[in-house]
């Protein structure tokens, strides 16, 4: 019983003098020039008050505090990562500008968990730059040149003929549709309205909503729903690798024709080219569609091109 007792009472005293150690090495580390901020709680940090709701035409009720307190850079801690925060254009337009030579973009691990490891939006160096030129290569592609317009505009026709006179519509729901259709027919040659489409369309939503809600990866929380969406995205997307035809002149039909990609890189750099390509052009339409009504012109030219197509 006393050998028991002497090697924990030992044992607790390594762990205390490794723990002053610690502390006091790290004391003596010069420390970094960090603007003003907070960490908020442990792990989660602020990420919660980061998601709240807000009018796009703002910056928020978060960032307006935080600047107000701390100024326009500030630090915090977001998606389960210590984070510098600009609301500087001027550093902002700096980092840009200097993107893969003096910062390198990267998304935090929590996100990095959803869209997966060989997503474009994760990868960094060649491996980026080899994923970035599959890509264009494809959007190069001559018979996309000649039929780009003209199934964006078939889509348009699709969105508009579906409004009802004297119904209110969702500006942001419709372009999203819009946007969603369009890459799904370019990714994977997805026919709009069909029931493996809307099918798909759903477990997308699920699977945004995680993307951008607290890492908490517990049951019944959106980031778990999303992984488990992400999981059937995938089957889904593999299932149509396996039914892939040569004549079919798709975005996955080309990578596999024309790409040394593993099956696991070419699952995610859909999942990531869907991702992308309708999150940016969606809030693009519906902000251009919010500020129409700020050019009269403009305005009056839609009405007269709408009503000549009735």
């Amino acid at each position: 019983m006393f050998g028991l007792e002497f090697e924990l009472e030992f044992g607790l005293f390594l762990v205390c003098l490794a723990l002053i150690i610690f502390n006091f090495r790290r004391r003596r580390r010069k420390p970094y020039n960090l603007p003003r901020g907070s960490m908020g709680w442990p792990f989660i940090g602020e990420t919660i008050s980061y998601l709240k709701p807000y009018s796009a035409t703002t910056v928020g009720k978060f960032m307006e505090e935080h600047i107000s307190r701390y100024g326009k850079i500030y630090k915090s801690h977001l998606f389960g990562e210590p984070t510098i925060v600009s609301a500087d254009a001027g550093l902002n337009r700096f980092i840009l500008q200097n993107e893969g030579k003096l910062f390198e973009c990267s998304y935090p691990r929590s996100i990095g968990g959803i869209l997966g490891k060989w997503s474009m939006l994760v990868l960094v160096g060649e491996m980026h730059r080899d994923m970035r030129i599959i890509s264009l290569n494809f959007l190069s592609n001559a018979r996309l040149k000649t039929h780009l317009l003209r199934e964006v505009e078939k889509h348009t026709l699709l969105v508009l003929d579906s409004w009802m006179d004297g119904s209110l519509i969702c500006a942001q729901d419709q372009a999203k549709k819009f946007t969603f259709n369009l890459m799904a027919q370019h990714i994977m040659s997805l026919e709009p309205g069909k029931t493996e489409t809307e099918e798909l369309k759903k477990e997308y939503i699920t699977f945004m909503k995680g993307v951008v809600s607290a890492p908490l990866n517990f049951p019944g929380t959106a980031y778990r729903r999303a992984l488990q969406s992400r999981s059937t995205i995938l089957k889904f997307i593999e299932e149509k690798m396996e039914r892939k035809s040569e004549q079919e002149n798709d975005l996955l039909g080309w990578v596999l024709r024309n790409s040394n990609l593993s099956k696991e890189q070419i699952l995610d750099l859909v999942l990531s080219l869907l991702f992308a390509g309708h999150e940016t052009s969606s809030v693009a339409i519906a902000l251009a569609i919010y500020f129409l009504q700020a050019c009269p012109t403009a305005l009056n030219q839609l009405r007269v091109k709408l009503l000549h197509r009735h």
